[in-house]
């Protein structure tokens, strides 16, 4: 006969676990999306190219490039990262580096947000639709991030 044992462990909200999960893969689609079209033909972006947005004046610019690498696919490189810190698994690990990592990446993304807004209000002078989503996304992660760490952590039973 084989004994089982219970014991407790302190688990995140469950919204805050769904959100950050659906906010990250969501991230992962529009850099996946940016990436490719900077790849292949920045030109054939969904977006408008004419005035104030203008997502091809945005994605070519001298400023889309940081240190040699695209700053598209350093959007999927953060969002790929943030995906596999916000999903159900990594929410549960119980090693505190697992949510200190989680927290700097949010955190790593909103400032990156605060840079490129900046870059494309007054260096480039024109908005991309696109990018303006998953600066959304990255700073409503953040939140959802910070959330989940001030609220208490409920008490589960798991066997042990």
């Amino acid at each position: 006969m084989r004994s089982t044992s219970t014991s407790t462990r302190a688990a995140p909200p469950s919204w805050a676990v769904g959100a950050s999960f659906v906010l990250a893969l969501a991230a992962l689609a529009v850099a996946s999306y940016l990436t490719v079209t900077h790849y292949s033909d920045p030109s054939a972006l969904a977006c408008p190219a004419t005035g104030v947005v203008n997502c091809t004046l945005v994605t070519t610019s001298s400023w889309s490039v940081l240190v040699g690498v695209p700053v598209a696919l350093l959007g999927l490189i953060w969002a790929a990262a943030m995906t596999l810190l916000t999903s159900p698994w990594a929410w549960h690990r119980p090693e505190t580096w697992v949510d200190r990592a989680r927290l700097a990446g949010a955190g790593a993304g909103a400032a990156m947000v605060l840079y490129l807004v900046y870059v494309e209000l007054f260096r480039i002078g024109a908005i991309c639709l696109w990018c303006t989503g998953i600066h959304v996304l990255a700073v409503t992660l953040l939140g959802v991030v910070l959330a989940a760490r001030a609220l208490p952590r409920t008490e589960v039973s798991v066997r042990a």
